[in-house]
């Protein structure tokens, strides 16, 4: 192990919420009820983020998989999603949190999409947090998005085959402009991505907890930062490459 380990920090957390309705059935609640907590859950992990001074929170709040849940589900899902931006936007406003949103849009509702619209322009201007809300989305659909856009370019004459590297792929993802992930965490017990921002993660340092969304605290936000500090991140090189840069002896 090489370096402070301690002062190491993720500019760039990746979060799946997993384990919402799990939490519900628990405690014989409808599954809805677990998504509300969920909610609460992630208000507490904004603030905390904000106090920590972390950069960007990417989460994981609808992937394109879960239309396939009951319409009942996918119906409060949404429900909830326009009652979360009307009651926390002015909050996220205060605490200068930029929230923007990656995904398809057009299967949401037009209410939901207007909603979306104006809690971007509005927050746009902010220069704290990033907040990213994944909604309607899918790994691979955004990979073969940015295909689709590069591949009308080629047939337009734009760009040729042969120029085309990975940067012009990561311009064309949703999160074009943003920094990979450090740090994945997936909480509900599973060891999975799920189809996830599949570009972005190829190194980031993936951390799963057993712990079900709803019980997950800022302490153990705390706990996968102390985690993370621990790693040596090498990007395909040797230890001995890694403190050779840094100027520090390996252990």
């Amino acid at each position: 192990m090489s370096g402070d380990l301690k002062t190491a920090r993720p500019e760039h957390i990746a979060i799946i919420m997993d384990g919402n309705g799990r939490w519900a059935k628990r405690r014989g609640l409808p599954r809805v009820a677990g998504h509300r907590a969920g909610v609460k859950t992630l208000r507490r992990l904004i603030e905390h983020a904000v106090k920590l001074g972390l950069a960007t929170i990417t989460v994981y709040a609808f992937s394109q998989e879960n239309w396939q849940r009951p319409q009942s589900e996918v119906d409060s899902l949404m429900d909830l999603f326009m009652g979360a931006l009307r009651s926390e936007l002015d909050d996220l406003n205060e605490h200068n949190i930029r929230l923007s949103f990656i995904g398809g849009r057009g299967d949401l509702g037009p209410k939901l999409r207007a909603s979306i619209d104006q809690s971007e322009a509005r927050t746009r201007g902010n220069t704290g947090l990033k907040l990213n809300v994944a909604a309607n989305y899918s790994g691979r659909w955004d990979i073969t998005r940015a295909c689709r856009e590069l591949g009308e370019a080629v047939a337009a004459g734009r760009l040729a085959p042969a120029d085309i590297g990975e940067g012009h792929i990561e311009d064309k993802l949703s999160l074009a402009g943003a920094a990979a992930p450090d740090l994945f965490i997936r909480t509900g017990g599973e060891r999975r991505i799920s189809n996830y921002l599949l570009w972005q993660l190829a190194y980031t340092e993936l951390y799963f907890v057993d712990v079900l969304w709803p019980d997950f605290s800022p302490a153990r936000l705390d706990s996968a930062l102390t985690w993370f500090a621990q790693r040596q991140r090498r990007f395909g090189k040797t230890s001995e490459q890694i403190a050779e840069a840094s100027g520090q002896l390996s252990c």
